[in-house]
Formats: structure tokens, C-alpha cells, sequence
């Protein structure tokens, strides 16, 4: 009988054990291109989205739904299940939250893919990094989260378009357009776009030369969040080069623009699996996720143990 794992369950893992079941299945060989491509399915009301993956001994399916116009309804723009079943018979042994298992495993994934450089941008800062964050809802607050449980945070600057009540994660909250915003980015060691924008929310131009940029707003190829300005002169680091230059607009655009080389896009394989890739020196990190069912997979599976653990 499948056992139910709610948002409580499922959160119960925390950021530091999501990021490292993701760079342990990265680390043992795991190959992201081997992962079946999501179905995306036009909807009256929005997206339908299906994602399967199968590795280690497991096999799970997330389905999830995206409803823009939710959030006039006081309902959630998105929503998910996940089943994981046992490989060798089939037999599904949990269902899990999708949107908290989501909420989890999107800024682990972000964090994994950049815990190197990150942890060396803490060492350098001294009294902890400075973060801007364009976006506050889940996404956004995760990232701070997961960010702030693996190095030192000193600020933490949350961006919307019009501004308004502080979040709690953040220690100050800037309408887009603030006077005071250039200035945010131009000092931030992280910048984080965890928006609805289809256009950029960052002027490239103001990006440190040391700092990460992470993108995870968007997963269509007409869409973007960071501009090429930007990616045309950072380390870009994707999930998968495959489905980087099908489904991620930052990268897409940018090369379209002539701005971005796609051969040059380093892969979260490659530089955790050990094939000898590394973060250029003297340039910016952008790390671009469009979201794929592996990192589901390997997540609900930590989770999962986790929970059985303390049943």
C-alpha cells in the first residue's frame, strides 16, 4: 500500500540534505540526458505537465498543472503530485506533495549546480553574501533558504514589481523600479530570478564580475528572466545542454542574439561528475534550470528514505 507524504513530510529533508542527494546522484554517474523529456500539454486554463524518470532503483511521475489565472482566484498557480514506485516490481510505495517536493528540490538544484564558487564567495566576503532576490513567492524564498543554509548571508533584498510588505526571509523588500535597485545589484554576490517575467528583470551590465546569477522563472524558449548581456559574458551552467537550448529561454535568446556560443555551456555532470569542466575565472556564473524529472526523482527518494527512517 502506498503511504502519503504531505508538504510537512516532504519539507522535513530541509535544503541541505536535498542539495546533497542531487550532487550525490550527479557525483555517481547519473546522466541527466538520459531522462525521458517532459510532456507539456495545452490546457483550456493553462499547462499540463508529466515528468518520468527512472534511476537507482526507482521510478517516479510527477504531474503537474500551471494555471495563470489562479492566483485571481485565491487559489495556487501551480499544483503537482508524485508517485514513486519500487523499479524492480512497479509496485508505487508513496505519494508525495508535488508542489512542496518542487518547492524543495528547484533551489536544490540551483544551489548544487553553484556550491563551489558560492562557498568560495563566502570565504572572500567576510561577513556573509549579499542577496538579491527578484520574486517573493516560493521560489524566491526557497532559494534564500537553501542559499542561507549553506553559507553565511550578511543581507538578503527581495525585488517586485511594485514593492510592498517586507517578507520575512528578506531583510528588505524594493519595487523594480527603485532608484536604489542598481545599486542592490551592482553589490550583490547572488542574484536570484525567480519570477513570472517573460522579459529580463536584470540590466546584465550591472552584474558583478565575481557573482552568480540564477534563473529558474521560466521553462519556454521565448521567455526569459536574465538578458544576454549577461549570459554572453558568464560561465552558464545548465541541467543538460539538450534541454537547455530547447526549453530555456535566457540561453536560447542569447544565442539566437549572437551573444552566446552554445558550445560553451558547462553542464551540473560536468562539473560535479567529475569530467573536468570548471567556472572560468574572472567571469560571472549564471546558473540557468529549466527543471527536470531526475531531480524530482532523486529528491522524493531522499525524502522518502527519510520518512521510513522515522516511521
Amino acid at each position: 500500500m502506498s503511504v502519503l507524504l504531505d508538504s510537512e513530510d516532504v519539507f522535513a529533508l530541509g535544503p541541505v540534505a536535498a542539495v546533497a542527494a542531487v550532487r550525490d546522484a550527479l557525483a555517481g554517474g547519473l546522466d541527466p540526458d538520459g531522462d525521458v523529456p517532459r510532456t507539456i500539454v495545452p490546457l483550456g486554463n493553462g499547462q499540463g505537465l508529466v515528468m518520468l524518470s527512472e534511476g537507482a532503483g526507482w521510478f517516479g511521475v510527477k504531474v503537474a498543472t500551471v494555471a495563470p489565472g489562479n492566483p485571481a482566484r485565491g487559489l495556487a498557480r501551480i499544483n503537482a503530485t508524485y508517485l514513486l514506485h519500487d523499479a524492480e516490481t512497479l509496485r508505487p510505495v508513496a505519494i508525495l506533495d508535488g508542489v512542496a517536493l518542487t518547492t524543495l528540490r528547484t533551489p536544490a538544484v540551483s544551489v548544487a549546480a553553484c556550491l563551489d564558487p558560492l562557498r568560495a564567495l563566502a570565504a572572500r566576503s567576510g561577513d556573509g553574501l549579499r542577496i538579491v532576490v527578484f520574486g517573493v513567492g516560493p521560489q524566491g524564498e526557497g532559494h534564500a533558504r537553501t542559499i542561507r543554509a549553506h553559507v553565511p548571508v550578511a543581507e538578503v533584498t527581495a525585488v517586485t514589481r511594485r514593492g510592498g510588505d517586507l517578507p520575512v526571509w528578506a531583510d528588505s523588500h524594493l519595487a523594480a523600479g527603485d532608484p536604489a535597485l542598481a545599486d542592490r545589484v551592482r553589490a550583490a554576490d547572488v542574484i536570484v530570478a525567480a519570477t513570472s517575467a517573460r522579459e529580463p528583470v536584470v540590466d546584465g551590465n550591472l552584474v558583478r564580475e565575481d557573482a552568480i546569477a540564477i534563473a529558474v522563472g521560466s521553462h519556454e524558449p521565448s521567455v526569459r528572466e536574465l538578458d544576454a548581456a549577461l549570459l554572453g559574458r558568464a560561465t552558464v551552467v545548465v541541467e543538460s545542454r539538450e534541454v537547455a537550448l530547447r526549453e530555456a529561454g535566457d540561453v536560447i535568446l542569447a544565442v539566437t542574439e549572437g551573444a552566446l556560443d552554445p558550445g560553451s555551456l558547462v553542464t551540473m555532470a560536468d562539473l560535479i561528475g567529475g569530467a573536468g569542466q570548471a567556472i572560468r575565472d574572472g567571469s560571472p556564473v549564471v546558473v540557468k534550470t529549466s527543471g527536470m524529472a531526475w531531480e524530482d526523482l532523486v529528491v522524493a527518494v531522499a525524502a522518502y528514505r527519510q520518512w521510513s527512517e522515522r516511521a
